[in-house]
């Protein structure tokens, strides 16, 4: 089947999962989630999430995003692993002070856990794509739904098929193949699970 435009719907649909689901994307949405839940007070989720918001998301995706406008990266998805380097380890700097800084302003346990699970997903990845294009969208999707079910219980368990849906784009649009984008899911679910339960 193909769209009007002549593109396979299956390609467009991958790519809007693709964007949707992204690695920036979801560390913006996750730890303004865990904000939200632990914050007793406008003031509190102003001042935790924001910071969390700030130097999970905002610093490290616009330096990718910098990068590409000055030729430096390929894409904002850093499709080559060897390009991947720099914007991740910058990446892991901001979420390192975020987490001092959360820890300064004595942030609850629960977004704590979601700031340092970011970072151990995040240096994991990295150390990884030195070598092998292991699929970060992969990681972070599995990591961020095995945080919500422990964050909100068994009904976060319906984000299981979106995990899927994003390794399946990622296929499709041949940014990755099936063993990168498992061993994704393999490394960023377990090791998101082990990081929150230790600290909460």
């Amino acid at each position: 089947m193909r769209t009007p435009r002549g593109r396979p719907a299956g390609a467009r649909l991958a790519r809007l999962l693709t964007e949707v689901l992204a690695p920036g994307v979801l560390v913006t949405a996750l730890p303004l989630v865990a904000a939200v839940r632990v914050s007793r007070t406008r003031a509190d989720l102003l001042l935790w999430g924001g910071t969390a918001l700030l130097f999970c998301a905002v610093v490290p995706v616009g330096v990718i995003l910098h990068g590409v406008r000055r030729g430096r990266l390929t894409d904002r998805h850093v499709g080559d692993h060897r390009q991947r380097a720099r914007p991740l380890s910058i990446g892991l700097t901001s979420v390192a002070v975020g987490l001092l800084l959360l820890a300064a302003l004595r942030a609850p346990a629960e977004l704590f856990a979601v700031i340092v699970v970011i970072f151990v997903v995040g240096a994991a990845c990295t150390l990884v794509n030195h070598w092998w294009k292991l699929s970060i969208h992969a990681a972070v999707a599995g990591a961020t739904v095995a945080v919500l079910v422990l964050l909100f219980g068994p009904v976060a368990q319906l984000g299981w098929p979106l995990v899927a849906a994003v390794g399946w784009s990622r296929v499709r649009l041949r940014d990755h193949t099936w063993p990168q984008v498992l061993a994704g899911v393999a490394l960023g679910t377990p090791s998101a699970a082990a990081v929150f339960l230790a600290l909460t």
